[in-house]
């Protein structure tokens, strides 16, 4: 199997080119928090929260095949294939007649942006945090961590505190697959008995992620059996087939026709590489 998504990437930006818009030293960076008693405040829980983890596409610190600068610099948001651009996950949310975006902020110099939205009429939000494309093992390892509750965080909207990470319902990895890139040997171990819901849109995810959601005791609802483009379609009608309160399968279902639709190729393709459970 090829480390790099190259089919997936030159195709994605053959497509996105026709149709997009663009809305130091390096150090042990910063984790969202540790899941400390003391850092853990008490949320909402009649409120659900999706945690949406996107790494910005990055010719330097990623193994990918190389796209055009402005859209393969993981220091830019704004520009990037993943976030700004047309099908990006900022771009395609904030264009969403599904979802209000409250809130916008800069986390820091490895969370580069997080986007708070709300849907206009369920009691859902979704926290969405992209990271510095230079810093995709860390972000695996948050995804990671808050498939098996050892990474937990919370959010304050207004009176409202939302759970986050681990304290979400849905988290999900959106990008290219950085088990491609280098091994982790920690172990992700649930610690406190939650069945969390995963959805992972990166190249060939099930393979690389399956041991450790089994070991998270996640419930994976869409991820993947081969190269893909993962582009915000898929999450946000997979997404919709979620609070609509869809099975497993027909929450693969809306992602495989997302896909379908968008990469022009039949839904059978699309069933066959978005795939649910294990």
């Amino acid at each position: 199997m090829k480390k790099y998504c190259i089919i997936t990437l030159l195709f994605c930006f053959a497509f996105i080119a026709c149709n997009s818009q663009t809305s130091g030293k390096q150090g042990i960076p910063p984790a969202i928090s540790d899941c400390a008693e003391s850092n853990i405040i008490e949320f909402d829980t009649t409120t659900n929260t999706i945690h949406i983890f996107v790494a910005l596409c990055d010719n330097k610190y990623q193994g990918i095949a190389p796209v055009p600068s402005k859209i393969g610099n993981g220091r830019d948001p704004a520009n990037n294939l993943y976030w700004g651009r047309a099908f990006g996950i900022r771009t395609y949310f904030k264009n969403s007649n599904d979802w209000k975006l409250l809130k916008t902020q800069k986390p820091d110099s490895i969370r580069l942006e997080r986007l708070i939205f709300k849907h206009v009429t369920k009691n859902y939000y979704i926290v969405a945090d992209v990271y510095n494309g230079r810093y995709i093992k860390q972000y695996t390892q948050d995804f990671l961590k808050s498939t098996a509750g050892q990474l937990k965080d919370t959010l304050h909207i207004g009176n409202t505190i939302l759970g986050m990470a681990g304290n979400s319902r849905l988290v999900a990895y959106i990008g290219h697959n950085g088990l491609m890139d280098f091994q982790l040997t920690e172990e992700y171990l649930n610690v406190d008995g939650e069945k969390r819901d995963a959805v992972i849109l990166a190249c060939y995810s099930k393979s690389y992620f399956l041991p450790y959601l089994k070991s998270a005791g996640a419930n994976p609802l869409v991820w993947t059996t081969g190269l893909m483009a993962p582009e915000a379609y898929t999450i946000h009608d997979a997404i919709a087939g979620y609070i609509s309160g869809e099975t497993n399968e027909g929450i693969r279902e809306k992602a495989a026709l997302a896909y379908s639709k968008y990469q022009k190729c039949s839904v059978k393709a699309a069933k066959n590489l978005l795939v649910t459970e294990y």
